[in-house]
C-alpha cells in the first residue's frame, strides 16, 4: 500500500475507475434496445507498483498505487458471427423459395374464385362441351356450348401464364432492389472502414459504434447473398460475395444489372469481370456446396431468366433440370404451356386431319398417308432431305409459277380423304385454334390442277406461329359462325367418328410432366400432377425453411448471450461498481481523516 499522499492516489483511482465502469453499465443499460448494439465490458488491471526502500531478505516489497481500466471489451464471437450469418442466409434462401410456390399455386387456385382444374375438365368446362358434342355434332346449341367453352378455355388460360409473367416481373423488381441494396451496403461497409481505421489508428481507442453498424452491414448483407469476409490488421473488413472480391481496402466493385430489352428481366453481373454472371444458374444447388444462400439468388432463381413454354420440354432430362426444372415459374410456365399446346393441338389435329409420313427405302419415295394408312401423295427424291411432290402417275408436280414443290419429312397435308367439313362443306376445314402469325394450311395449285394444302408447321423461332398459350385465340371464321367447326363427313354425313375422338382425347393418358419423368397422363391427370408437383416442392422448401429457422434462433441466442444486454446483468454490475465507488470513497475519507489528525496532533 502506498504511504502517506500516495494514499489518496491509490483512493482517488478507485473513485474514477469506478465511476468510469459506472458510466460504461449506464451506456449498456441505455442501449437495451438498440438494434445492433454489442454490450460494452470493463476489464481492470493494478497500476504500477513501487518497491521500498533497501533491499529485502526474502522477498522485494512493493506497494500498489491503486486501480486503472485495461480496456473496454467490445464482446463479439467471430465464430457464432459466422455461423449466423451463413445460416441466415440459407434460411431466408429455402423461404423465398417457398414463398415463389405459394405464389405460383394461388394463382392456380384462385383466379377470380375459380380453381383451373374447373375450366379444364369440370362440369362446365370444354371437356365437358365435347361431352355433348358427341352427342350430335351438327347441332347448332352443341357446336355454341363448343365454341363457348373453348373461348373461356383460351381466356382463362392466358390469364394464368401472364399471371406467371407478372409474378416473374415482381421478383424482377426485388431483384433490383436487393441488387441496389448489396451495393449501398458494400459502399456502407467502405465508409466505415476508413473512419474505424481513422479512429483506431493511434491504438487508444475502438471505435465501437462504428464497429456495430459495420456488423450490422454484414449481418444484412449476408441474408442477401453468400459472403465471406476478413479484419485485416489495419482494422478494414474485406469482403468478398459469391466467390468474388466485392469489398477492398481501397474500393468496391459493384454488381451490375444486365436488362434483357425483350423482357426487361434483370441478370445480376459483374461488370469489372467482362459481365460475368453472379449466379450460374445451371448449378447443383446444395448446402453441401454452400449454394443455396441469399436472397438475391433464390430470387433470380425462382423468376428464371427468360419465358418459359412448351419448346423447354424439347431437351433431354438432365438438360431441362438444369435450364428449367430448378426455377419455379420457369418449370411451372413450361408444364403449363405444355398442357395447352398439347390440348389445342390435339382438338385441331382432329378436327383438321393431317397426313403422316414415311420413307420407301424400296422406291426412295416419301409417302403421305391418310388416316386409313392409305397413301395420299409421293414425292421423289431424297438428296439432301429434300423431295418433290409427284402426281398420281409419278410426275414431279410445279405449281403456278413453274416451280417444284418440294417437302421434306416435316411436311405434312390436309388429309384430304378422311377430312370433315363445317357447314359450308369446303376444303380446307376451319381449325378451332389459331396462330396469331400464320393460318393452318398453304394453298398450292399445281400444274395438274390439283389443289394442295401444306401445313404450316409451329416455327419455334416465332412464338406468334406457335401454338403456344400466348398466341392463340379462337379461329374469327367459327366465330362468327360456330357451324363451321368441322362436323360434317365430305358425302353430308354427320362424323360421329371424330367427335367422339376428340371425346376419347381427354382420357388417354398419353402425357408426360416434364422430360424428367416417365409417368404420362391424361389431361386432367397431368394438370393435377402439375399442381400437386408445385406444393410438394413447396413443402419441401417450407419444411427447411422451418428447421433451419430453428437453427438460426438456436445461434442466435447465444450470439445475444455474448453480445446482447442483459439488464439483470447490467443492475448487479452497477451494484458492484458503486460498491467499490462507495468502498474507495471510505477509504479516502479515512485516509484524509489521518492525516490531518498527524498533522494536527504529531506535527
Amino acid at each position: 500500500m502506498a504511504n502517506g499522499m500516495g494514499a489518496l492516489w491509490v483512493a482517488a483511482s478507485g473513485l474514477q475507475n469506478s465511476q468510469n465502469a459506472l458510466n460504461t453499465t449506464g451506456n449498456n443499460l441505455a442501449n437495451v434496445d438498440t438494434p445492433g448494439y454489442v454490450r460494452q465490458q470493463i476489464l481492470f488491471e493494478d497500476r504500477k507498483y513501487l518497491p521500498f526502500a533497501g533491499a529485502a531478505a526474502i522477498s522485494k516489497q512493493t506497494a500498489g498505487l491503486g486501480v486503472s481500466i485495461a480496456d473496454v471489451l467490445h464482446n463479439r464471437d467471430v465464430f457464432l458471427d459466422q455461423s449466423y450469418r451463413t445460416e441466415t442466409g440459407r434460411q431466408i434462401f429455402y423461404s423465398t423459395n417457398y414463398e415463389a410456390t405459394k405464389e405460383v399455386e394461388n394463382l392456380f387456385q384462385e383466379m377470380n374464385g375459380e380453381a383451373f382444374q374447373e375450366i379444364l375438365s369440370g362440369k362446365t368446362s370444354l371437356w365437358a362441351a365435347f361431352q355433348e358434342f358427341v352427342k350430335d355434332p351438327s347441332l347448332s346449341v352443341n357446336q355454341t356450348l363448343v365454341l363457348q367453352k373453348a373461348s373461356l378455355f383460351v381466356t382463362r388460360s392466358k390469364a394464368v401464364y401472364s399471371g406467371l409473367k407478372e409474378y416473374q416481373q415482381e421478383v424482377n423488381v426485388q431483384i433490383n432492389d436487393d441488387i441496389d441494396r448489396i451495393n449501398e451496403l458494400g459502399q456502407t461497409i467502405k465508409k466505415l472502414n476508413l473512419q474505424i481505421q481513422k479512429i483506431e489508428a493511434g491504438k487508444q481507442e475502438t471505435a465501437m459504434n462504428l464497429r456495430d453498424e459495420r456488423d450490422m452491414a454484414l449481418d444484412e448483407l449476408s441474408k442477401l447473398a453468400k459472403i465471406s469476409y476478413h479484419e485485416e490488421a489495419n482494422n478494414i473488413v474485406t469482403v468478398s460475395l459469391e466467390g468474388q472480391e466485392f469489398v477492398t481496402e481501397v474500393s468496391v466493385y459493384e454488381m451490375g444489372k444486365d436488362i434483357d430489352k425483350s423482357t426487361g428481366l434483370i441478370t445480376p453481373i459483374w461488370p469489372h469481370l467482362k459481365n460475368q454472371k453472379v449466379f450460374n444458374l445451371q448449378g447443383e444447388i446444395s448446402s453441401e456446396l454452400n449454394t443455396d444462400i441469399g436472397e438475391l439468388k433464390a430470387l433470380v432463381l425462382a423468376r428464371g431468366d427468360r419465358y418459359a413454354d412448351y419448346r423447354s420440354m424439347l431437351v433431354s432430362g438432365d438438360v431441362y433440370a438444369k435450364e428449367t426444372g430448378q426455377s419455379v415459374a420457369l418449370n411451372t410456365e413450361a408444364e403449363f404451356d405444355n398442357l395447352i399446346h398439347a390440348i389445342v393441338t390435339t382438338v385441331n389435329d382432329l378436327l383438321c386431319p393431317n397426313t403422316t409420313t414415311q420413307v420407301n427405302d424400296a422406291t426412295n419415295e416419301l409417302e403421305f398417308l391418310d388416316g386409313n394408312g392409305d397413301i395420299l401423295y409421293r414425292a421423289s427424291g431424297g438428296a439432301g432431305g429434300v423431295y418433290y411432290l409427284m402426281d398420281t402417275d409419278g410426275n414431279v408436280i410445279t405449281d403456278a409459277a413453274g416451280n417444284r414443290i418440294e417437302v421434306t419429312e416435316d411436311t405434312k397435308f390436309l388429309d384430304t380423304n378422311t377430312a370433315s367439313t363445317g357447314s359450308d362443306g369446303k376444303l380446307p376445314p376451319q381449325e378451332l385454334f389459331s396462330r396469331i402469325g400464320c393460318e393452318r394450311y398453304t394453298e398450292i395449285t399445281g400444274a395438274d390442277g390439283k389443289t394442295y394444302y401444306m401445313y404450316n408447321n409451329e416455327d419455334l423461332t416465332d412464338t406468334s406461329k406457335m401454338y403456344t398459350t400466348q398466341s392463340i385465340f379462337i379461329n374469327d371464321v367459327i366465330k362468327e359462325d360456330s357451324s363451321m367447326i368441322p362436323c360434317l363427313k365430305q358425302n353430308g354425313e354427320v362424323n360421329y367418328g371424330m367427335a367422339e375422338a376428340i371425346s376419347k382425347a381427354w382420357s388417354s393418358n398419353d402425357w408426360t410432366l416434364n422430360p424428367t419423368q416417365t409417368g404420362k397422363w391424361s389431361f386432367a391427370k397431368y394438370y393435377e400432377q402439375m399442381v400437386g408437383e408445385i406444393g410438394m416442392n413447396g413443402k419441401i422448401f417450407k419444411s427447411t425453411a422451418e428447421d433451419l429457422e430453428n437453427t438460426v434462433s438456436t445461434i442466435d441466442t447465444r450470439r445475444n448471450s455474448v453480445i446482447g444486454v442483459s439488464s439483470d446483468e447490467e443492475l448487479t454490475n452497477m451494484i458492484r461498481f458503486q460498491n467499490g465507488y462507495n468502498a474507495s470513497s471510505r477509504y479516502m475519507n479515512v485516509v484524509s481523516e489521518m492525516l490531518e489528525h498527524i498533522i494536527e496532533r504529531l506535527g
